[in-house]
């Protein structure tokens, strides 16, 4: 309807689950290790599709796939600023660690 603003509702993730001791604490794909910010990272940024994700990731399905995307769409900020954070992290590491290939 018009003039009314949409109504937001959180949605169940029955594929996402939290654990402190795998990943971190990261929103991770249920029985995996893989984590909703990469899937993310993979649709957004790489610009694979869903079948293209599965494709590299055989052991997830459409469904999970799809289930972790809402995820992360749902709590973009949030996940957004964590990965910054590692960014930063890794890139620190790479100023006091040196390559030792290059």
């Amino acid at each position: 309807m018009p003039g009314k603003p949409l109504k937001l509702e959180s949605t169940k993730h029955p594929f996402v689950v939290k654990n402190k001791d795998i990943c971190g604490g990261s929103p991770i794909i249920e029985g995996t290790r893989n984590r909703v910010i990469d899937i993310a990272i993979e649709y957004e940024i790489l610009g694979h599709s869903p079948d293209e994700i599965i494709s590299s990731h055989p052991h997830l399905n459409l469904h999970q796939v799809h289930d972790a995307l809402s995820f992360y769409y749902e709590n973009r900020d949030e996940l957004d600023q964590k990965a910054e954070k590692d960014q930063d992290f890794i890139a620190q590491l790479k100023k006091k660690i040196p390559s030792k290939i290059s």
